[in-house]
């Protein structure tokens, strides 16, 4: 059958002397970094508090996720010895779990919001959509790999796969569903989708954060329907596609309650609270009144009351 069209793939893995993969985690990871900055400080938030935080997202979410990709095709590994163990470590040849860098990016975020005294689910809708975003992009490295592509297809945009890469059974067919571009799309919507509704319908905290992952978790299980590389396979679903039905239930679950149950915030364009109420890593019911009463004093607009009162008590009165 002739093509129409159909999206070919890269005959390298390698951008120049780097591998894409990699490449396209990090700018993923400078993109989110940039969101969710910029969100947390139109909420109200101090500019070098999310930049103090941002280094231990990344670090744990990546290893989260790595830890998930191992356990969850612990198959790839075992039984190799040496060998087995160093491959666990090359995470450039792909392999990062979604699910890892969510559910410890998430700990990581309740950890140290409630060490350093701001409010997590502010935090969470902060970075929530530079996450997605940044999933969107690390699909592409997907491309690059030649990997987690869907079943053979005939459309116009199917995805041209080298006979190498094609798993068992399927070396006759040489075009399938783009399943990362499928993703890559879905989150890049979604995202849009919830920036706009919670301006539109004054989402309250966490809100955001739930509704992206009750929608990236629905298109993600039918993603996972498509693919046929090998995985773990439970009652008949991929494990990814058991994981994403629970997330989703979970999500959804989480967005209704904290619709019922938390104090509506301010509309985002007029942003959220004072940053001492929002964010300060030391909030006003833990420290002393003494502190409080200097830290006023000494602001410019203190010193203009101290000044003004000070002058009241020393000029001399009418009648003097």
């Amino acid at each position: 059958m002739d093509l129409i069209a159909s999206i070919p793939s890269p005959s390298s893995n390698r951008i120049g002397p780097f591998h894409a993969y990699g490449l396209m985690i990090a700018l993923g990871v400078v993109v989110a970094y940039f969101i969710a900055d910029r969100r947390w400080r139109r909420m109200g938030g101090r500019d070098e508090t999310f930049g103090d935080m941002a280094v231990w997202i990344v670090v744990w979410g990546v290893i989260g996720s790595r830890i998930y990709h191992v356990v969850s095709d612990i198959q790839l590994y075992n039984g190799r010895g040496f060998d087995g163990v160093i491959d666990a470590f090359k995470i450039w040849d792909g392999g990062l779990g979604s699910w890892g860098w969510l559910l410890a990016g998430a700990i990581t975020i309740i950890v140290l919001a409630h060490r350093r005294g701001l409010d997590a689910l502010r935090m969470m809708d902060a970075v929530a959509p530079g996450v997605f975003v940044a999933q969107a992009i690390g699909r592409w490295g997907n491309w690059f790999n030649q990997e987690l592509f869907g079943r053979p297809t005939d459309l116009p945009w199917g995805l041209e796969i080298d006979e190498f890469h094609r798993p068992a059974g399927f070396q006759d067919h040489a075009t399938f569903h783009p399943t990362f571009l499928y993703e890559a799309l879905w989150n890049l919507i979604i995202v849009g989708f919830v920036i706009w509704a919670e301006r539109r319908f004054r989402f309250r905290r966490g809100q955001s954060a739930a509704a992206l992952l009750a929608l990236y978790t629905a298109g993600r299980f039918v993603w996972e329907n498509l693919r046929i590389d090998p995985a773990n396979e439970f009652f008949g679903l991929r494990l990814s596609a058991l994981v994403s039905m629970g997330a989703f239930v979970f999500a959804l679950a989480w967005f209704v309650w904290l619709g019922r149950r938390d104090v509506e915030p301010p509309p985002l364009e007029q942003g959220l609270p004072p940053a001492r109420d929002f964010d300060d890593p030391a909030p006003l019911s833990r420290r002393s009144r003494d502190q409080q009463d200097l830290e006023e004093a000494t602001s410019p607009e203190g010193s203009d009351d101290i000044d003004d009162v000070t002058s009241d008590q020393q000029a001399p009165g009418p009648d003097r």
